[in-house]
């Protein structure tokens, strides 16, 4: 599994890093974009903004034309957080929190296997439904395991260096 891959992930209440119907191949919907190093390189990053600040987008066309797009405030968060990701060199996917996700979309996010993702599908660990055959979870319910899978890691780590120190300490 890569390990530089990013979701920010659009919700009602917060972001994460937010109806598409019936969807036939999730896959060809969740596409990961980056950086060359190149353009990581010539990019800037947005600097702090400030209450009142405003995000403008100034677009020029391939004729020559110019186009300013202001960007409301509510998305600025989200557009800083694409860029900073993107300028580290991880690679960026934007989705609906309805987004339907199939099990190797969601393998990607959550940085496990394809089949473990159907076993926790089979277990009740992560919801889902068929649409034909093809299993589909939504990217909210991806992103609960994710914090949950996230959280018991960190336990982990925490309790193997706590041994680790039991180790040096007292010679166990």
């Amino acid at each position: 599994m890569q390990s530089d891959l990013s979701v920010i992930a659009v919700t009602d209440d917060a972001h994460y890093i937010g109806d598409q119907g019936d969807i036939a191949m999730a896959s060809q919907i969740v596409h990961f974009a980056g950086l060359s190093d190149r353009d990581r390189k010539t990019a800037s990053p947005l600097p702090k903004l400030a209450a009142g600040d405003r995000l403008e987008l100034h677009v020029r066309h391939a004729g020559g034309r110019e186009q300013m797009l202001s960007i409301p405030p509510s998305a600025t968060a989200a557009v800083e957080a694409l860029l900073a990701h993107m300028l580290r060199g991880e690679r960026v996917a934007v989705l609906a929190e309805d987004q339907e996700l199939s099990p190797t979309d969601a393998s990607a996010i959550l940085g496990i296997s394809r089949p473990l993702v159907v076993l926790r599908m089979d277990r009740g660990d992560l919801p889902f439904r068929y649409v034909g055959k093809h299993r589909r979870a939504l990217l909210k319910d991806v992103l609960a395991l994710k914090s949950r899978l996230d959280t018991r890691q960190a336990a982990m780590d925490t309790l193997a260096d706590d041994t680790e120190d039991l180790i040096q300490s007292h010679r166990l």
